[in-house]
């Protein structure tokens, strides 16, 4: 948040969320800030965070009204490492074996203020999965904790340059031990990469994780449980799309209701709307989630018809059927000088395409080979070639990349025909 980054544009600022929570005033601070300092974009990202984007010439004073919001890191120097991702549910969902939010804040808490941590790649990124029902386990990190239960035991599992959805963990932690173990790994991880070795992948391509968890298991007072039953162990899978509509809470006469945000973009009407909506029927805070979508915790399960109504009505996504509730789409050529199509206008295109055939099907728009916008692959990519045109692939579990190339140089039209007959063909979703 402290440093605005350039883009084609203008600038970007990235707000880091704890836990992707923020206060319904919060929300209303970047509002406003994204229509006084910049062009009122606001983007979801995939990480349950936010940023505003097309910032003019004034930064200090977009910066300083952030940080008047509460919205920046207690220490300035931790800014780009704050990367811890939680469930939206963390702490109220029904399914969870582990309430994990005290965890998070003593996590937070030494990557903000253990000065060595600060020296952690921006994209150095940490997951902490308590077993909820809504929680995003395909993404990659360099380190996961996921919770999980053997012999009756609740512990937590660790994951290494990976994810809970294809991994299993490699060691096996209790509760109260866990922070003890993400100091050590991080701290062994300085230690032993490069410079040239700023991702945990990286290491791990010339160390064997056996050798580096003998040098986590040195910090540690009490030995690293690694067994056939922590490294059988998988994590459960989530439903999909269970973060658009309402979603049950453990405590009774209460639900969450989440809204998709139309690729990822977000209106100040948008978020006033939602923050008016988290005061007045929810309890006062938005939660931003890993699939570009927000969530009001805590409404009274009477008032949850309203709630999504109201959230509809502000242009926010709340029925899983709105084929726009599954495709994602990065900022394209419109706003990225490496943006080879514009994928937001493309996007559209293809929702509207899609709905009228009342296909709904998860697609990824990417200007570029980066994929910016999709933390992991998804079951259809659409890489641009050209403005308006695109490469097929559909994910496949043999193949690297974004899977097999199904076609080539299509347009948006016959991309929408050939989803279409195909959804028909394969009841498979």
């Amino acid at each position: 948040m402290l440093r605005i980054v350039p883009a084609l544009d203008g600038g970007i600022c990235r707000i880091k969320l704890p836990g992707g929570v923020l206060s319904a005033d919060q929300a209303l601070a970047v509002a406003d800030a994204a229509e006084r300092f910049a062009d009122g974009v606001i983007e979801a990202t995939n990480r349950g965070n936010l940023q505003i984007r097309g910032i003019g010439a004034d930064h200090d004073g977009l910066i300083a009204s952030l940080l008047n919001a509460g919205l920046g890191p207690s220490n300035p120097a931790s800014d780009d490492v704050r990367n811890l991702m939680l469930s939206p549910t963390a702490g109220l969902d029904p399914l969870q074996l582990l309430d994990v939010r005290p965890l998070a804040g003593q996590i937070l808490h030494s990557l903000e203020h253990h000065p060595r941590f600060h020296e952690l790649s921006p994209k150095f990124a940490l997951s902490l999965d308590g077993g909820e029902g809504l929680a995003m386990i395909e993404h990659p990190h360099d380190l996961w904790l996921s919770a999980l239960q053997i012999d009756g035991r609740t512990l937590l599992g660790v994951g290494l340059a990976g994810c809970p959805a294809t991994d299993s963990p490699v060691a096996v932690v209790a509760p109260e031990a866990a922070h003890a173990l993400v100091v050590a790994v991080l701290e062994t991880f300085l230690d032993l990469a490069r410079l040239d070795q700023a991702r945990m992948r990286d290491l791990l391509k010339e160390m064997h994780v056996a050798r580096f968890l003998e040098h986590v298991a040195a910090r540690l007072p009490q030995p690293l449980v690694v067994d056939q039953k922590v490294t059988d162990w998988r994590r459960a899978p989530i439903r999909s799309f269970a973060h658009i509509g309402t979603y049950s809470q453990a405590q009774a006469g209460v639900v969450a209701v989440g809204a998709g945000v139309p690729l990822g973009r977000l209106r100040p009407s948008m978020l006033r709307e939602a923050a008016r909506l988290a005061t007045a029927s929810g309890d006062g805070q938005l939660c931003m989630t890993p699939w570009q979508s927000l969530m009001l915790r805590n409404v009274p399960a009477d008032k949850s018809a309203a709630v999504m109504d109201g959230l509809s009505q502000a242009g926010l996504l709340v029925d899983v059927s709105q084929s726009l509730t599954k495709i994602v789409a990065c900022t394209g050529s419109a706003a990225c000088a490496k943006g080879l199509a514009d994928t937001k206008a493309d996007g559209l295109r293809l929702a509207a395409l899609l709905q009228e055939n009342a296909i709904s099907h998860p697609v990824h728009l990417s200007g570029c080979a980066r994929s910016c916008a999709a933390a992991h692959v998804m079951p259809v990519t659409l890489l641009a070639a050209s403005p308006g045109r695109y490469d097929l692939y559909f994910r496949h579990a043999d193949m690297s990349g974004f899977g097999d190339l199904h076609a080539r140089d299509l347009t948006i039209e016959a991309v929408g025909a050939l989803l279409t007959a195909d959804s028909r063909s394969n009841t498979d979703d």
